[in-house]
């Protein structure tokens, strides 16, 4: 049973590519750090590696990498789509095509740049798929919200 995408959005006063680079680049800098496994006394770090087939990582208590991703299509004219390799559980996925993917489109609007986030695949998961599929319906909006708060600030 397919699973509705959750899909959320946020306008950012910036121009697309600056929006671009502040998602990918500047993942670090927005992303909240209670959505990791090393929570947020333990995050050191947290980023995409600006590339096709760049990994989505943390990096943990004394060291540690987790890839929990990987860029499947990288435009920074209009977006990328990325893997999300972490099962209801919270256990890594290996396999990419057991994984949901993430699609972010960036469009330019008058005041500034449109970031649309689809995130689908949820029935990869079977029955747990439906629950996970909850989950970020929250989680999306407020990492978009930090997002823009720090779009906002500069």
């Amino acid at each position: 049973m397919e699973h509705e995408s959750v899909q959320a959005a946020v306008e950012l006063p910036l121009d697309r590519p600056a929006s671009f680079e502040l998602f990918t680049s500047g993942f670090d800098r927005w992303w909240p750090r209670d959505f990791s496994w090393s929570g947020p006394d333990g995050l050191t770090c947290i980023g995409i590696e600006c590339q096709s087939e760049g990994a989505l990582y943390e990096i943990g208590p004394h060291g540690l990498r987790w890839d929990w991703g990987r860029v499947l299509d990288w435009s920074p004219q209009s977006g990328l789509v990325f893997s999300w390799q972490i099962g209801p559980d919270r256990v890594p996925i290996p396999r990419v095509e057991q994984a949901t993917e993430v699609a972010v489109t960036f469009t330019e609007q008058a005041a500034g740049t449109l970031v649309e986030v689809h995130h689908h695949g949820w029935e990869r998961h079977g029955d747990l798929g439906a629950g996970y599929r909850q989950d970020f319906t929250y989680a999306w909006p407020t990492a978009l919200a930090a997002l823009r708060g720090v779009a906002t600030k500069g």
